[in-house]
């Protein structure tokens, strides 16, 4: 029992199925202090609500002024380039999925699931941003300085700065003058 509770606060991620650590998202005092310590960089107002997950928190930085939403899912990798960078004052809907690397298939004679991963490539939510709830972010995504994703759009390629996207895959719907 005891080394299970070591592994909770030892391991690199939050989420429900880490009960120790998850406990404490649900008070703002306990929320900011277990936040501070297992992310890479926790900025100042910035919230992780319960129910939302992170994996590799160490390689997750988030900026001031940003709510994580419960149903988010951040999914950073160990791999030099598998992080993950939300600038200052984003706002981001419930539901949002970010992924640093995507499992391979290129190959007939092995299944999916044994065939290994791609290498990683970063994520980037520059300030300002909208993402709506339940968009899926790609590995190798920069989405630009006051940029917005429509709701439910997934999200393979660079967002422009100010530029409004949807659809599935997101294309650009307008700019914003």
């Amino acid at each position: 029992m005891l080394r299970r509770l070591c592994w909770y606060w030892q391991c690199d991620r939050l989420g429900p199925d880490i009960p120790l650590t998850h406990v404490l998202l649900h008070f703002p005092s306990t929320m900011r202090w277990i936040c501070q310590r297992k992310f890479k960089h926790f900025g100042e107002n910035a919230e992780m609500r319960p129910f939302a997950y992170a994996v590799c928190t160490s390689r997750i930085s988030i900026g001031k002024n940003v709510r994580i939403h419960p149903g988010t899912m951040l999914f950073a990798d160990y791999e030099e380039e598998g992080y993950i960078v939300i600038e200052d004052d984003v706002a981001m809907g419930a539901g949002v999925h970010c992924y640093t690397n995507n499992h391979r298939f290129d190959r007939k004679d092995i299944p999916i699931r044994d065939q290994g991963y791609y290498p990683s490539k970063p994520v980037r939510i520059c300030r300002g941003a909208w993402i709506g709830a339940n968009v899926i972010i790609l590995l190798g995504v920069r989405i630009g300085v006051n940029a917005v994703v429509g709701a439910g759009s997934v999200v393979t390629k660079d967002v422009d700065d100010y530029t409004v996207v949807g659809g599935v895959p997101a294309r650009v719907i307008r700019r914003i003058d």
